[in-house]
């Protein structure tokens, strides 16, 4: 193993998803699920971070300026045509696709979503 220094603590951030930070986004003015991210240098909700959404919650529609992709970690959501997602399914959606998703459980979601 090579001699490496030690991260120094500026250099990194561990954040649990059972307790960590998790913020409201807010899309169009609305509240829109809440997200724990650790990198504060690219905009709430982009990049790569934990979304979560309370059951019976809906995201507001929206259309993405890049490629989408999550994991859905635990529970489900619908998509405004029916598509389902659950635990264990990994999604990709193209630049521009536009949708609403619906989580009748809640959810917990890994998502990567460029700025």
């Amino acid at each position: 193993m090579p001699n490496l220094a030690d991260i120094k603590p500026e250099d990194r951030r561990v954040s649990n998803i059972r307790n960590g930070k998790f913020v409201t986004l807010i899309s169009d003015g609305v509240e829109d699920g809440s997200v724990l991210q650790l990198n504060d240098d690219k905009p709430l909700g982009t990049g790569f971070h934990i979304y979560r959404m309370a059951a019976g919650e809906t995201t507001v529609a929206h259309q993405h300026a890049s490629d989408e992709e999550f994991y859905i970690i635990e529970g489900d959501i619908i998509d405004h045509d029916v598509t389902r997602y659950g635990a264990g399914d990994l999604v990709w959606l193209r630049k521009g696709t536009e949708h609403t998703s619906y989580s009748p459980n809640g959810c917990l979601i890994v998502v990567y979503l460029e700025a």
